[in-house]
């Protein structure tokens, strides 16, 4: 099983109706532990299902395969139903790549820096 590690960080606003949290993976999201990682983000989306905000940090994130996009694809899907938005900060150029091949690019705004995505979020 390859090393995966998921923490959650809160993100203080002076938005009462949001929740704004920051999701730090690293290692690599791959057959072997996608699956139970994923549930962590799950709770997440079912414990505050409306006007969610999520900035993923992928900055140690090394790989990702594409039941994670797929998952990815879902959480946007759920989030943004509800009012929220996801927003991916400093991804290595491997995953970037991944995901604007797929499509998800458009989808989900990328940023180079934390403080971009924060800012870019609550807008």
């Amino acid at each position: 099983m390859t090393y995966a590690n998921i923490s959650i960080e809160d993100l203080p606003t002076d938005q009462a109706d949001r929740v704004v949290k920051i999701i730090k993976i690293s290692g690599q999201l791959d057959e072997s532990n996608v699956d139970e990682q994923s549930k962590t983000i799950y709770q997440l989306i079912e414990a505050n299902p409306k006007n969610l905000y999520l900035i993923f940090n992928f900055a140690e994130l090394e790989y990702l395969n594409s039941k994670a996009i797929g998952y990815l694809t879902d959480w946007y899907g759920k989030i943004s139903a509800e009012g929220g938005k996801i927003a991916i900060a400093m991804a290595k150029d491997n995953i970037t790549d991944i995901l604007s091949v797929v499509g998800l690019t458009q989808l989900i705004t990328c940023y180079l820096t934390l403080d971009e995505a924060k800012l870019g979020i609550m807008q």
